[in-house]
């Protein structure tokens, strides 16, 4: 096998994926499209997306710099799904959230970087998924949920109006990885979550450094959910 076809099965997660179907899509989206993503994830959308209960709305917490965003995007429209993808980040970063300092080494200062990385998603989504926008807000995820529980009509980053509210089929959580953050963001997304509806959450794997690790176990302990598979990160499907 020649070097291009190793990387492309490298960046397209197919030696690593459970039971995952190799595009090249994905391949060149991963050259071009900067974010940090485990292969066992890819594998993870394609078995959500392609099992959604419904077209209620998909949501994703933490965008960065829209790798996430496009691959939920590319396989809703790859399965012919009708579902809103409604995406939220306020990018504001561990260690940066003081708009004025600087990152560290560097004369660039924190606002800088934000801009840089929001403008970078807003190009990214409106190339990749130009077929299939997501609504994305720049706002926290509590912020976010506020306005869903009232059922608000919002403007997202790209200027356009969108309902929110109702349940939810999928939910890929992404955000502030430590606990008290994730455990709130699944206490959001489980209150709209519909019954055959999935949540994947990132940087959950049992040899995480993360405390989000802690939250998958206490899903579990629900009897709400069930897991349908550790790639290393948890996706659950709620039952009940």
């Amino acid at each position: 096998m020649n070097t291009v076809k190793k990387i492309i099965r490298r960046l397209s997660g197919s030696e690593n994926q459970k039971k995952g179907e190799p595009y090249q899509f994905i391949s060149w989206l991963r050259f071009a499209n900067a974010g940090m993503l485990d292969n066992g994830n890819i594998y993870c959308f394609e078995y959500a997306i392609k099992n959604l209960p419904s077209n209620n709305p998909v949501i994703e917490i933490g965008s960065f710099c829209g790798l996430s965003t496009n691959l939920i995007s590319f396989y809703l429209q790859k399965f012919s799904k009708t579902n809103k993808l409604i995406t939220c980040d306020k990018w504001i970063f561990e260690g940066a959230e003081n708009p004025d300092g600087k990152l560290e080494g560097s004369e660039l200062k924190n606002k800088e970087y934000k801009d840089f990385v929001k403008d970078t998603y807003i190009r990214n989504i409106s190339f990749f998924s130009k077929h299939n926008l997501p609504y994305t807000f720049e706002q926290f995820s509590d912020e976010l949920f506020e306005l869903w529980e009232n059922k608000k009509v919002e403007t997202d980053v790209l200027g356009r109006t969108v309902q929110l509210g109702g349940p939810i089929s999928f939910a890929y959580i992404d955000g502030n990885h430590e606990y008290d953050f994730a455990k709130k963001d699944f206490e959001h997304v489980d209150k709209f979550l519909e019954p055959g509806g999935f949540i994947l959450f990132d940087d959950s794997a049992d040899d995480s450094n993360w405390d989000v690790k802690k939250v998958v176990r206490e899903v579990q302990e629900t009897g709400r959910y069930e897991l349908i598979v550790k790639n290393p990160n948890y996706l659950f499907k709620k039952i009940k």
